[in-house]
């Protein structure tokens, strides 16, 4: 059986404009699929060559029923449908039923009997986010006013895939602003029923998620990966559709990073209004789930080493100024912005056989062998459980490959579940 690393199969790829569809498989000669726990919509590059006699001319355009290239003689104007289906080894990428759209068109090169076109690519929903307008008041669960704004541009229900459960409220207005933005702003304000504050959303082949950093690190790994410099057995061998081809350490545990965030321990000012009085609080790092074993926290830590400020919310959307906190910050604040830092510890890029199969917010399980004098042994400290950040799966005629940023918030083999 051919490797996962080898050319994939385009088995649908066509550019829609008004009925007009035009066939792709055989011009392209790239496509790239990328998601990101941090972006709210999926997106894609692709290039193709276009030799001419592609459609006709836009009678707009041209009146004399001439053939042309699809930059010029469709002609892209963008918001172009474009329909993806293909197949690798591991998996399928197929955007047939959920077509992207174009974003962006761009012809970065042309000759005299051919032209290449980059186009840049954004899913539905993502394009109708940016032309949305809240303006209503949401008043419930966070969760609930998540469901409640992604309803506001139609998104199918099928494409609603995890939408975890917080147990706090917080009252709130649209201001103006698109649905997305709204439900990033409330990511860092929840709190998941059991478990840290610290939210992602974001969308993956499988539809939109809005979860919490404990439920993701609580999952089980959807493939192990190892890093060696041999082939297992031969080129054809399955194992090596799981082998990891390249990693670069980007970040290792930034200790000066981490004291100027106040990961460790940070201490936080509240400034009630009602009142006029402030109250203090001082927070240490204590992980109810991880990756891996329990936080090292410096053996000379002496005090916090970071103060967040923040006015508390009473009554600024009620009628008459109440005792109430909305979503009072202090269950959130500082251990919201410990738990995101200590997430991003330590960062790796990582290159594999491509893998369809594989979704933002996933996990991995990585095995790297140690340098050593004798025989091979796997490095205890980097073995382990890792989050897949952003992810890129790369198709072009000659391979196919997947490109990820993983991270880990500690060291060591088992979470500190087990």
């Amino acid at each position: 059986m051919a490797n996962a690393s080898l050319a994939s199969n385009y088995e649908h790829i066509v550019i829609d404009k008004n009925g007009t569809r035009v066939d792709l498989k055989r011009g392209t000669t790239s496509f790239d699929y990328y998601e990101s726990i941090f972006s709210p919509n999926i997106t894609a590059l692709m290039t193709f060559v276009d030799t001419g006699g592609s459609t006709k001319f836009n009678p707009k355009y041209q009146s004399q029923n001439k053939l042309g290239t699809i930059y010029d003689a469709l002609p892209l104007t963008n918001n172009e449908k474009v329909e993806i289906k293909i197949r690798s080894k591991l998996g399928t990428l197929d955007f047939i039923k959920y077509p992207f759209y174009v974003n962006g068109s761009t012809n970065p090169q042309k000759e005299s009997n051919r032209e290449a076109v980059a186009l840049s690519l954004i899913s539905k929903p993502g394009k109708d986010s940016i032309q949305s307008t809240v303006f209503q008041k949401y008043n419930s669960k966070i969760s609930d006013s998540v469901k409640l704004l992604l309803k506001f541009i139609d998104i199918p229900e099928n494409k609603i895939h995890i939408i975890e459960s917080t147990k706090n409220s917080y009252s709130f207005i649209g201001n103006s602003r698109e649905v997305f933005q709204n439900i990033i702003d409330l990511a860092p304000k929840s709190i998941p029923e059991n478990g840290d504050p610290g939210f992602f959303f974001y969308e993956t082949q499988d539809g939109f998620n809005f979860r919490s950093i404990d439920s993701l690190i609580s999952q089980k790994p959807k493939a192990t990966y190892r890093r060696t410099d041999v082939l297992t057995s031969g080129v054809e061998d399955d194992n090596n559709d799981y082998k990891i081809a390249s990693s670069t350490i980007t970040r290792n545990q930034d200790l000066s990073a981490a004291l100027k965030s106040g990961v460790y321990v940070s201490r936080t000012i509240f400034w009630n209004p009602k009142t006029f009085e402030s109250t203090e609080k001082i927070e240490k790092i204590k992980l109810k789930n991880s990756l891996g074993k329990e936080v090292e926290v410096p053996d000379d830590l002496t005090g916090f080493s970071r103060t967040h400020y923040k006015i508390l919310d009473i009554g600024m959307l009620e009628p008459g100024v109440t005792g109430e906190k909305n979503n009072s910050p202090e269950e959130y604040q500082a251990k919201s912005a410990t738990r995101y830092n200590i997430l991003f510890s330590q960062i790796l890029q990582v290159q594999v056989p491509c893998n369809p199969n594989l979704r933002a917010g996933d996990i991995i399980k990585c095995e790297f062998e140690t340098i050593t004098q004798g025989s091979k042994v796997l490095n205890a400290s980097q073995i382990g459980h890792y989050l897949i950040v952003n992810l890129c799966h790369h198709f072009d005629p000659l391979r196919s490959f997947t490109s990820m940023t993983v991270v880990r918030d500690t060291y060591g083999i088992y979470t500190s579940k087990k």
